[in-house]
Order: C-alpha cells, then structure tokens, then sequence
C-alpha cells in the first residue's frame, strides 16, 4: 500500500500523475501496466496477474504478478505470500478492517480498459491514456530488476 507524498497530488491529474518518481508512478495507479510489461518479458515462466480486490467499501486496489511461490510489483522479486502480506498489513494501517478477494485475472485484460470493465469492480487505464504511452516506462522500469532468479527482494518493510 503506498501512497503520494507529493503536495497537493490529484490522481486526475496527468501531468503530476507523470511527474511521480517510477516507483511511486507504478504504485499508485500504473501497476498493471508494470504487470503487463513483465509478463511479456518473461513469456518462458508460466506467469498470471493476481488482483488484490479491496472488499466492499474500500480502496486499494493491487496487481500483481505471480508464479508458483513468487511474486513481482513495483517493489522487485517477493515471494508471494511475503508480499501479499506486506501489502494488506500496509493497507490495515491506512484502513482498520480493510481486506481484499485475491483474483486472477487474464493479462490481456491489463491493456485493455473495455476488457477490463468486463470484470466487476475494475477498471485500468489503457497504456496511452496516461500523460505519455506507459509501456516504454514500464520496460525502462522493468531494467532496474534482472531476469527472475526467484529470490526474494529486501525491501519489503
């Protein structure tokens, strides 16, 4: 669960939503775009998009990377457990009571706002309805991390 500290931030708008630092930008909003990249990078691992659904009520929606006990996000190589984890104990902070449904999801569906409004409760901004195309950001982000070696990041905190 992360959230902007950048004064006055306004997810609507475009251009301060682009000015966020690649990290922040995939955290709050561009997550599924950063799935989809890695996914497509890696097309020899069996990987599937994992949606953290906030429950009724809340916000806080997550998507994930995941194969047999890892997972990928903003943060690097977790093992998914860890990260799911890290993500709700983050979001029980922001909100008491918060909780999610885990969905796996079709990944063409990350790239693809009418598909994505085909599911209940989702809806993603397509690549080119950011400020500029973020899927070139996503491979530039994606650079910073090597190939899956299946060992877990430290940063999780």
């Amino acid at each position: 669960m992360y959230q902007p500290r950048s004064q006055n931030y306004d997810k609507s708008d475009s251009v301060k939503r682009w000015q966020l630092p690649d990290r922040v930008f995939f955290a709050c909003g561009a997550c599924h775009i950063l799935a989809y990249v890695f996914i497509e990078h890696y097309v020899e691992i069996e990987m599937q998009p994992l949606w953290l659904k906030p429950s009724d009520g809340y916000t806080g929606n997550h998507i994930i990377v995941t194969w047999g006990d890892w997972a990928f996000d903003y943060h690097g190589y977790s093992k998914r457990t860890a990260l799911i984890d890290h993500y709700f104990k983050r979001a029980r902070q922001r909100w008491s009571g918060w909780g999610a449904e885990l969905r796996l999801l079709p990944k063409e569906i990350l790239i693809s706002e009418e598909k994505s409004k085909e599911i209940n409760g989702l809806w993603l901004r397509e690549p080119s309805q950011f400020l500029h195309n973020a899927l070139p950001r996503a491979e530039q982000y994606l650079n910073r991390f090597g190939p899956p070696q299946c060992t877990p990041s430290p940063i999780l905190t």
